[in-house]
């Protein structure tokens, strides 16, 4: 039975309390006792999964990155961003699986172009995303410490940017992971279904069916939520939200905790 959303979906955390420090630290957390696991999961992490094709119309939209940084900065919480590729890594992933026809080339195309996003939008969040992109889980997890923002791009070939933000939610202690997408989930494509189903709430093993049906293993292709990352946020009980990323409101009502059209999934 799929049910509406009535109350704002809230992540579960680490430790309860209000900080006002700057990288959110509880007085426990801050203590010198408390390992560097305690203290990066203590911060409350919230991991975002950008779709490409909110920054990359064929080119780096810069204009897009520093609307969601203006965002992102105004909602004071600790993000993990992994960035996707866009129209510009579809194409380019179609050039390089001609040229060569391999599957490992197209998806390495890609994942250079998902660096260049991540780029363009740890710019524009200025000094609290650090000096660089992130380019490793354990990279991220040092620079977690002492940023207010991590921002990732593709990183192995056959793994999609999905289940690289589901990686390092784990990797950060997050127990939300938002996905800002194009919309909610429907059962079929609401562009070419006028009646498509939408899903305000799933459960994971819902998501994984859905996800079987479509995920392809192909560099650019377009679907739901891949396998991987899909099983990544099961088994950690990871709270995953699908909304429509171009949506100022959407995007600050998700990541601050009150209610939004998209779907849910726990």
């Amino acid at each position: 039975m799929v049910k509406k959303n009535s109350k704002a979906i809230k992540s579960d955390n680490f430790c309860n309390h209000d900080s006002t420090s700057s990288l959110n630290l509880c007085c426990d957390c801050k203590s010198s006792a408390s390992s560097n696991a305690q203290k990066i999961h203590c911060k409350n992490w919230i991991a975002l999964s950008v779709g490409g094709s909110l920054l990359n119309d064929g080119k780096p939209n810069t204009n897009m990155a520093k609307k969601l940084a203006r965002i992102f900065l105004s909602t004071n919480k600790n993000l993990a961003i992994v960035v996707g590729g866009g129209k510009q890594a579809r194409l380019e992933a179609q050039k390089a699986r001609e040229k060569y026809n391999s599957e490992y080339e197209a998806d390495m195309s890609a994942i250079k172009i998902t660096l260049k996003n991540a780029k363009v939008l740890r710019t524009a969040l200025g000094k609290n995303a650090g000096n660089d992109i992130c380019l490793s889980f354990e990279d991220a997890k040092k620079c977690a410490k002492n940023q207010k923002f991590i921002v990732m791009g593709g990183m192995i070939p056959g793994i999609t940017t999905d289940a690289v933000c589901a990686i390092l939610a784990e990797a950060l202690g997050a127990k939300t992971l938002i996905n800002f997408s194009k919309s909610a989930i429907y059962d079929s494509d609401p562009t070419k279904k006028p009646n498509a189903k939408k899903y305000d709430n799933l459960s994971y093993e819902q998501l994984i069916s859905l996800a079987n049906k479509s995920d392809k293993r192909l560099a650019g292709t377009n679907f739901i939520f891949d396998m991987l990352a899909c099983n990544i946020i099961a088994r950690s009980k990871i709270q995953a939200h699908f909304i429509n990323g171009s949506d100022e409101k959407e995007v600050l009502n998700a990541i601050t905790g009150r209610p939004h059209s998209g779907t849910v999934v726990r």
